[in-house]
């Protein structure tokens, strides 16, 4: 990137981010970053509950997305109990929260995209 017309970069975690868009989407791209984050701005969730919400993302696929998005420090993982069966809820992080802006932006434009270029139809 050029800020006042030297070429600059972004250094977070040991990682070189030439731009602050790169960065981003180092956080929420993917497919289903942003559907976790979307679904958890309203308030903890059970993987259960998750899944639930994302029909078309396997248990697995769930899995990994949920613990990177913790690693990333976008949510936290919270267990009720000691012994099965015990509760696991999954909710923001205020860094996670600062995000939410912007993916409310993302969805009104893939909206808006949607019904200007598509249709609207029912899935079951």
């Amino acid at each position: 990137m050029i800020i006042e017309g030297e070429h600059k970069a972004y250094k977070i975690n040991d990682s070189i981010y030439h731009c602050g868009t790169s960065l981003t989407m180092s956080f929420i791209g993917g497919k289903w970053k942003c559907v976790v984050l979307w679904y958890l701005r309203n308030g903890a969730l059970r993987f259960s509950e998750l899944n639930r919400l994302s029909p078309y993302i396997t248990e697995k696929m769930l899995s990994i997305q949920l613990k990177s998005l913790q690693e990333d420090g976008l949510i936290e993982r919270t267990s009720y109990g000691k012994k099965a069966p015990y509760r696991v809820h999954y909710n923001l992080t205020s860094f996670g929260e600062t995000l939410i802006p912007v993916i409310e932006v993302i969805t009104r434009w893939g909206i808006e995209l949607a019904t200007s270029k598509g249709e609207v139809v029912d899935v079951d």
